[in-house]
């Protein structure tokens, strides 16, 4: 059988990983505002015309860099970051031979609900 995805995490699987997936996205979110706040202040200063570049720019680009690095993390995984803000994640898993997702959102203690590829989160059932 073909799947769509090459990795496929069992639940025990996914739940070890929480621990960390719990510290990567909080350093995501801590990083996007951080971010936000540097084009805050660039766009500022693009209005003023001041000279746009030094310190600021730099942590901007430090800022955006390490982000990258995080989303890697996810990325080489085959985790997907469904809202960053709150924390909800997919982790591909297959139930008997369908593929589906595993869903958890950072607020959950544990994995306890999947969906199938198409449904999403609105489609989410309790895991047996």
């Amino acid at each position: 059988m073909k799947y769509r995805f090459p990795k496929h995490y069992t639940r025990d699987e996914a739940r070890s990983l929480l621990p960390q997936l719990r510290e990567w996205l909080a350093e995501l979110n801590r990083l996007r505002e951080e971010v936000d706040k540097h084009d805050k202040r660039l766009s500022g200063m693009n209005v003023a015309g001041l000279d746009v570049g030094g310190e600021t720019v730099n942590n901007w680009i430090r800022a955006l860099s390490r982000m990258q690095v995080v989303l890697a993390e996810f990325q080489h995984r085959h985790i997907f970051i469904k809202d960053l803000s709150r924390g909800l994640v997919d982790f591909p898993a297959l139930i008997g031979n369908r593929e589906v997702f595993l869903c958890w959102e950072a607020d959950e203690d544990d994995i306890e609900f999947w969906h199938d590829l198409e449904s999403g989160y609105t489609g989410r059932e309790r895991l047996e």
